[in-house]
């Protein structure tokens, strides 16, 4: 009995555990984890484009089962499980996740809230039109190759996109050992920054910075800060900060209106549904106090979470903990890593621009070149064809003399060997032997090629019409043509940079879009006037010290003489007595009779209704409670070449650098040191260049230059500004340019007003007594105020039982100095104008149809 031996090769375990290993991190990483950096696209991305490219599943036809596509896609090119490709369906489809997204989905493709998308059976799915630039020239041999898992079918190791997918819409993926993570970008953008690229090679990553500032988020948001951008655009790492858009708003109705915080989007990749439950459960464990009510009402429109708070909440504090403790602030940390070359690389943003450069350079060249022998070939026909036209008397006899088809061609072709054994030569009026020599000779020196020859058996009768002849000319001419450009573009660089150049900017034509995500410079944290509109906005303060805010849209402009509409209600002798517009992103300087000064931001004012009496200034600022208020300027910037202006009740005046009240602590600071039995009467800002002009309660007023006032120190007293007569006392301050343009109208007790040039008023030295402002009678009460007005001004007049106004100055006679003026308002018995403020000018048809929508 015989007994075989089995030979046996032995391999070192470590080495058989590396090499395999290996071969399996390779494997996901080039075939299933990582984009190329050509396209942007991971295999089974790419194939799920050209399954729907292969099946005719464009934008411009009927939508298919996801079902037919996911199929096909496995079935041909990718041999995984149909979840995992329809998940990338679904990815693509989603305008929450992509950017700019390659497929157009009909169905429920989920949500934001996390919804799963429904089965594949239920959905239906095209390409989007944007996939038209991802696809484009495929068939023109711009792409290599390959074969698919079984050898049966060929698929695209890329595809010839033609703008920079790979940034545009990002990637993110895990591989072994590595992962990328390539935050989306706005197309416009990238369009841009690849054809500053192209100009000019040899461009720093900072000046590409300048067209691609950062990441651009589909879901929008902030992103706070640019270092983190700055390194990942230069080292190919980098953390940025992203947050959500919140805006403070007012909800509800009367008694129970109150403050809110409205989120309208959320950061990148962020759950909604468990924005909302997260929010909820630190509401329950008590880690935010101050919320009332947590409320999605987000619809098709858009999304809208409403937080409604507390009566006593700050909102700016509430908002401040929920970044803190909530997804409404995350962290994206930027990994640009891509297959380059077969092999995984770390780029910076012009390394990733370079590579799609180059790709497209390529791309185009090789659709060049196919064009070229497309071109060449239809050329070598047509001019075949041209010269068989003009050859017919020879070739029809040739044709029709042939035993057989392969026998014309060959005569076509110069092979005449046979055409002697032809006894008669049927259609021709020689003998055979004299026609066939004349058939040789034209023959001879005809001597198609194998193609012209076929397409001259080809040609149909209609072609050889003069019409029809003359087409095959110009299609020749054309395409002479195209082949001087196609080479010039193989020929010259700077022509292939054109073509790129050119495409690219159709690419942005067609699907450039703004920017949704908000970048904040690097050190600049959230103000909570980042949150809240800049608009203009009516603020009201009594003569108790309420105050409060409302927006200049919801007072109805009126004609001169209406009976006006009631704001605030006096209540227990209160009434309004300073009225002014003022933005909401704006500071207030708020002076008080004794000459202190405090800040207060307007958006910090409580919003509130006309009617409505508003919330104790006292509350907002510490403000003594025996102190009433003086003047209120607002401001945005603190500049060293502007100024406050102040007035007492006696006349005295004061000018100090703005600058001098950039720091003003909670308890107020000192403006101007008031005089005993005095009192700062009102405040005006200026930027030195002005004149001032001061009127008084009895209808006198003076002007002078505001050069004759030094700017003096917060402690200081001042100069005299007008010299009152007994019993008088000044109402107003006005600071005006010197080029005597503005008409300054006048206010009395009564409601009566009047417009008066400024030139009428004559120059004149500080401390004057000044001439007559306004002639004032018992019908129309004394002067209570004073500021120059335009024709387009407009002009919000209050009673002391609140009552108001709003006319158009255009509507006020312009009269001189001395004259009463005409009826703007009706009084009733015992109500009186307290005060009058210009508002900013506006389209009519514009502020009715916000009147409108108001009431």
């Amino acid at each position: 009995m015989e007994t075989g031996i089995v030979e046996r090769n032995y391999v070192n375990i470590e080495d058989e555990m590396r090499r395999s290993y290996l071969d399996y991190a390779m494997s996901v990483i080039i075939g299933r984890a990582l984009p190329d950096v050509r396209d942007g696209f991971k295999p089974v991305h790419r194939r799920v484009l050209w399954t729907m490219h292969e099946l005719g599943n464009t934008y411009n036809k009927p939508y298919k089962k996801s079902a037919r596509v996911v199929g096909d896609a496995i079935g041909k090119y990718h041999p995984h499980g149909d979840a995992a490709v329809y998940e990338t369906i679904v990815r693509m489809a989603q305008d929450f996740s992509m950017r700019y997204p390659l497929i157009d989905g009909q169905g429920n493709f989920g949500s934001i809230d996390g919804d799963a998308a429904a089965a594949m059976r239920y959905t239906e799915v095209r390409l989007h039109r944007l996939a038209e630039a991802v696809l484009a020239d495929i068939e023109k041999e711009t792409v290599d190759f390959h074969p698919n898992y079984d050898e049966s079918l060929s698929e695209p190791t890329v595809l010839p996109v033609r703008f920079p997918n790979l940034l545009a819409n990002g990637a993110e993926g895990i591989a072994v050992g590595m992962a990328t993570k390539i935050p989306p970008h706005n197309l416009t953008e990238l369009v841009d920054a690849t054809i500053a690229l192209i100009k000019k090679p040899s461009i720093a990553i900072e000046e590409l910075m300048q067209y691609v500032p950062g990441p651009d988020f589909p879901t929008g948001g902030f992103i706070y800060g640019r270092e983190g951008i700055r390194q990942a655009y230069a080292t190919g790492r980098g953390v940025i900060q992203i947050r959500a858009r919140a805006a403070i708003d007012r909800v509800g109705r009367g008694s129970q209106e109150r403050d809110a915080i409205v989120i309208t989007e959320i950061p990148f990749q962020v759950n909604k549904a468990r924005l909302i439950e997260t929010i909820a459960q630190l509401i329950n464990e008590k880690k935010i106090e101050g919320i009332a009510d947590l409320r999605d009402e987000s619809n098709r429109e858009g999304m809208r979470i409403v937080i409604e708070l507390k009566r006593d909440a700050v909102p700016q504090v509430v908002l401040n903990k929920l970044y803190k403790l909530t997804p409404l602030q995350t962290s994206f940390g930027i990994i640009n890593l891509a297959i380059v070359n077969g092999q995984p690389r770390i780029l910076n943003l012009k390394e990733l621009l370079e590579a799609f450069v180059d790709f497209r350079r390529e791309v185009v060249r090789r659709r060049t070149e196919y064009e070229l022998r497309r071109a060449r070939a239809r050329a070598h026909i047509l001019e075949g064809l041209n010269r068989a036209i003009d050859a017919l008397d020879v070739i029809i006899p040739l044709i029709r003399n042939a035993r057989n088809v392969d026998e014309a061609r060959r005569w076509l072709m110069g092979d005449l060997a046979t055409i002697k054994e032809i006894k008669e030569w049927k259609g021709a009026n020689q003998t055979a032997a004299n026609f066939v020599a004349q058939i040789e000779k034209v023959m001879a020196r005809l001597r198609f090629s194998e193609q012209q020859a076929q397409a001259i058996l080809d040609l149909q009768l209609r072609r050889l019409s003069a019409l029809e002849r003359q087409k095959l000319l110009e299609e020749y001419e054309q395409i002479i043509r195209q082949i001087a450009e196609l080479e010039e573009i193989l020929a010259s660089e700077a022509a292939l940079r054109r073509v790129i150049i050119r495409e690219l900017e159709e690419v942005k034509k067609n699907f450039g879009d703004e920017r949704r995500t908000q970048i904040v410079d690097e050190g600049v944290e959230l103000r909570i006037e980042d949150l809240i509109a800049d608009e203009d906005v009516v603020i009201t303060v009594t003569n108790s010290g309420y105050i409060k805010r409302t927006p200049v849209t919801t007072y109805q402009r009126q004609g001169r003489g209406g009976k006006g509409r009631f704001g605030a209600a006096a209540k227990n002798g209160d009434f309004v007595e300073h009225l002014f517009v003022a933005s909401t992103h704006a500071y207030l300087l708020i002076f008080t009779d004794d000459g202190q000064v405090y800040k207060l931001k307007v958006h910090e004012i409580p919003d509130a209704p006309p009617a409505a009496r508003g919330k104790a200034i006292v509350n907002l600022i510490n403000i003594p409670s025996d102190r009433k208020l003086a003047g209120i300027v607002a401001v945005r910037d603190f500049s060293d070449d502007h100024y406050v202006v102040m007035v007492t009740r006696n006349g005295v005046i004061k000018k100090t650098a703005l600058s001098e009240f950039q720091n003003i602590r909670s308890n107020g600071i000192n403006a101007i040191n008031v005089d005993e039995g005095d009192a700062l009467l009102d405040v005006v800002l200026t930027d030195g260049k002005k004149r001032i002009f001061i009127a008084t309660h009895d209808g006198m007023a003076i002007r002078f230059d505001e050069a004759e006032v030094r700017p003096m120190g917060r402690a200081a007293r001042g100069v005299r500004g007008i010299e009152l007569r007994s019993g008088d006392y000044v109402v107003a301050l006005c600071a005006v340019s010197k080029d005597d343009h503005e008409r300054m109208l006048s206010i009395s007790e009564q409601g009566y007003g009047k417009q008066t040039p400024i030139s009428d008023y004559r120059l004149q030295s500080r401390g004057g007594r000044g001439v007559i402002n306004m002639r004032t009678t018992e019908k129309t009460g004394k002067v209570v105020a004073v500021f120059p007005v335009e024709d387009d001004s407009e002009v919000m007049i209050i009673t002391q039982h609140g009552k108001l106004i709003r006319i158009e100055a255009s509507e006020i006679r312009k009269t001189g100095r001395s004259a009463s003026g005409v009826r703007l308002i009706k009084t009733e018995e015992g109500d009186k104008v307290t005060s009058a403020s210009l508002l900013e000018a506006s389209e009519p048809d514009e502020v009715e149809e916000q009147m409108e929508s108001v009431h």
